[in-house]
Parts: structure tokens; C-alpha cells; sequence
């Protein structure tokens, strides 16, 4: 999770630094969104099970931020090939962001309704399932939406593009198998995170 944190923070760094010598703002879009994703990131590994920072002890919290971080990911990378065509006032996506995190966060931790993503003894709930499915699909929507405007993109770029999305893609099926939080199917889904 550290390594995923420092390098969604790098991802920003990189993509502000080097706004002004962008042709588009596709990637720029996407460097904002990795800013609040490693955001989100830092509270799902605080939540995580026996880390002891929110109080609680089971595996629900830290899985409803895993759910809730994946969900940004994905559609920040469905919304970023508007930003191929249209200039981006970096405003414009913070704001957004902002909203959507915040409101995000009181469904969990203030207002409690956000559904529950695993259970002790039980294990994932269908809604976490079926919201890593949904996932995924928003992610193969992304590369097809990439697809679409591939001439935008240097080769070399839209190669890296679409191995980061099939890795992301990768990622999240493992999540969709595990039993407990410090299983293989688990690790197996933060390794491909990485890459």
C-alpha cells in the first residue's frame, strides 16, 4: 500500500509538472485524480485490520475504502479521454473530486450507508463482489474509449496507457476470490496493483 500511495503521489507530481508541455490533458486529468486516489488510499491501509487507527477491528472498513478508492480510479479513467479534445482548468477536476471524496467518506464513516463489503466469518459481501465486476467493466470501457481516440496518442504512450488499465483489470480479479484479508488472492491483487 505504501508503494501504491507514493506512486499515485508520483503520478501527480509528474503529470502538474508537466502540464504545460502536454498536447492534451488527458494525463493531466489523471495525475489530479491520482492525488485524491492516494488519498484514499492512505485511509484504506490506516483502516486496514489490525492497523488499530479507526477503532474497529474487522476487515469492513478498510474494503469499503478499497471499493470506494477503485471506484475513482476506474471512472477517473473513463472521464479522462474528454480531456483528449476539451482544455482542463485543473479547478474544474479538483473540484469534482473534492465532492465526490468528501460525500463519499460521510457515507461511510458519519452517515453508515454505504454498503457493507465484508463480513466477519463470512467474508465478502455480494455488493463487493459485484462492484469489482463493475469494476471492470468500467475499466475495459476506458480502453475502449481509448481505443477510440488512439490517434491523440504517441504509440509508445497509448501502449503504456493500455497496460496500465489491463493491469488494473488484473488487479481487481483477485479481489473478487479471497477469503480473508491476508491471503494470497489479496496480495496477488495489490502486487498487480503495483505494476
Amino acid at each position: 500500500e505504501g508503494f501504491c500511495i507514493a506512486i499515485s503521489v508520483g503520478i501527480f507530481m509528474f503529470a502538474w509538472n508537466s502540464r504545460r508541455l502536454m498536447e492534451n490533458d488527458y494525463l493531466l486529468f489523471l495525475g489530479i485524480a491520482s492525488l485524491f486516489i492516494g488519498f484514499l488510499d492512505g485511509l484504506h491501509t490506516m483502516a486496514y485490520k489490525g492497523m488499530g487507527v479507526f477503532g474497529g477491528q474487522d476487515a469492513n472498513l478498510p474494503t469499503q475504502l478499497w471499493i470506494l478508492t477503485r471506484s475513482v480510479h476506474a471512472v477517473s479513467f473513463l472521464v479522462a479521454p474528454v480531456f483528449l479534445k476539451k482544455v482542463l482548468r485543473p479547478s474544474a477536476a479538483v473540484g469534482p473530486l473534492l465532492l465526490v471524496t468528501v460525500l463519499s467518506l460521510l457515507s461511510i464513516f458519519v452517515w453508515d450507508v454505504f454498503p457493507d463489503s465484508y463480513i466477519e466469518g463470512l467474508g465478502l459481501t455480494p455488493f463487493k463482489i459485484y462492484s469489482e465486476y463493475a469494476i471492470i467493466l468500467v475499466f475495459l470501457a476506458s480502453s475502449a474509449a481509448v481505443m477510440a481516440f488512439r490517434r491523440s496518442f504517441d504509440p509508445g504512450v497509448m501502449r503504456l496507457i493500455r497496460g496500465a488499465i489491463a493491469l488494473n483489470i488484473a488487479s481487481e480479479l483477485p479481489f473478487t476470490r479471497y477469503l480473508g484479508v491476508y491471503d494470497f488472492f489479496n496480495e496477488l491483487g495489490h502486487l498487480y496493483k503495483i505494476a
